[in-house]
């Protein structure tokens, strides 16, 4: 396979300052850092008080979104990262402990020209 990037799957639980915008923005902006990947553009949306904000960090190496659920403590988030040069577990330790997360589930799926995919 020709290697293109990883993508990262993460589901954390017990989150607080899900409604707040200037956290997710930090946190997001922390969790670039810590991979060591080139920011191009952040997006954030905010719902409102007490509702959820989704935002996408847009990067040279591809993209960092999240979504939020305050109600239930919980964020959704993915970190795509083209390359082999980026810490994707600082990215990862970087997000949870930005959202204060309890707990957190992963996926890594490996991208990339070539991957075989079953059939059927």
């Amino acid at each position: 396979m020709d290697f293109t990037g990883t993508h990262l799957l993460i589901d954390l639980f017990g989150c607080h300052g899900l409604d707040d915008i200037e956290v997710v923005e930090a946190t997001l902006r922390e969790t670039v850092a810590a991979a060591g990947a080139t920011l191009l553009e952040l997006r954030l949306h905010g719902f409102g008080k007490g509702q959820g904000v989704t935002g996408v960090a847009m990067l040279a190496e591809s993209h960092i979104s999240i979504h939020t659920w305050p109600e239930k403590d919980y964020a959704a988030a993915d970190i795509f990262l083209c390359g082999r040069r980026h810490d994707l577990d600082a990215a990862l330790k970087a997000l949870a402990s930005g959202l204060t997360a309890e707990r957190y589930t992963e996926q890594r799926l490996q991208r990339g020209y070539g991957v075989e995919v079953p059939v059927g």
